[in-house]
């Protein structure tokens, strides 16, 4: 289910990388490639070059850590969100993105925030698009313990925020890539239209 038009659908050609040191990156892939973005998998700074956004999955927080201080990823990803490309972070992607870690988004994240003897669970999700709430998948999930005044949360489950938007920065706690529902995907897609146009 897609809210927003395919960019194939727009006769735009988007190219969107996706991190690809660790975690469920195949799966962004597939949903992204479905909407009708051209997909590249990063792994060094010099496969950011002329991308139009990026989505940094699910996975392990501390071992992508690694892989980005390996492969010196840190300052080029920082200055791609300053150019204004936007930026998906899930599950995983929301810690590496937060004050804490690349700084990139404007909170913190408290790691495996719903308990870790609770390993996953799936809940209905409100975020305000059209067609009703998302149903969200959590493993091992973080959840936003501290925003800054600029954050507009999108959603939140039990009280806890588990979705946010800082300019063009997204990130959700959940895995939206393992569903049916592309609707989270489309928003981010519609983002990146949206700077490129502002760019042009």
């Amino acid at each position: 289910m897609s809210a927003l038009p395919s960019p194939a659908a727009t006769g735009e050609q988007i190219t969107v990388g996706v991190l690809a040191l660790q975690g469920d990156f195949e799966a962004h892939r597939a949903v992204l490639e479905g909407l009708g973005a051209a997909v590249r998998e990063v792994r060094v700074p010099a496969d950011l070059d002329s991308l139009d956004g990026l989505v940094i999955p699910g996975g392990e927080s501390t071992t992508m850590t690694l892989g980005v201080e390996r492969e010196k990823l840190g300052e080029p990803l920082r200055e791609f969100h300053r150019a204004g490309k936007p930026i998906f972070g899930t599950c995983a992607g929301l810690i590496m993105l937060d004050r804490e870690h690349l700084g990139i988004i404007d909170i913190r994240a408290e790691r495996n925030a719903f308990g870790r003897q609770v390993r996953s669970f799936e809940t209905d999700v409100e975020m305000g698009l059209p067609g009703g709430p998302i149903e969200a998948l959590f493993i091992r999930a973080p959840w936003i313990a501290e925003y800054g005044p600029s954050v507009e949360v999108l959603a939140q489950v039990d009280g806890n925020p588990v979705a946010a938007r800082e300019g063009t920065v997204l990130v959700v706690a959940f895995h939206p890539e393992l569903g049916d529902d592309q609707r989270v995907h489309a928003l981010f897609l519609q983002a990146v239209r949206d700077a490129r146009l502002a760019a042009a």
